[in-house]
């Protein structure tokens, strides 16, 4: 990026900002598509109701036994 030069604040204030087209974004996209490809999902979506705390405690065992399988080699 070359090297600007403003004779005041405000024709510096004026100058419109250059930002190379399409390189940070769309890189941040390819990370956050590739981290969601890798990383194994913990719990699973949506909104559950249970009927007692057991139950409740139970349901979260079972997830989290589920993710260690899946993270073991």
């Amino acid at each position: 990026m070359p090297v600007e030069k403003y004779r005041s604040a405000q024709e510096m204030n004026s100058a419109p900002i250059r930002v190379p087209l399409g390189d940070s974004f769309e890189r941040f996209l390819r990370h956050c598509a590739r981290y969601w490809r890798i990383s194994p999902r913990r719990y699973p979506r949506g909104v559950f109701k249970f009927r007692t705390v057991e139950e409740a405690q139970a349901a979260r065992d079972q997830v989290a036994r589920a993710g260690m399988r899946a993270s073991s080699p």
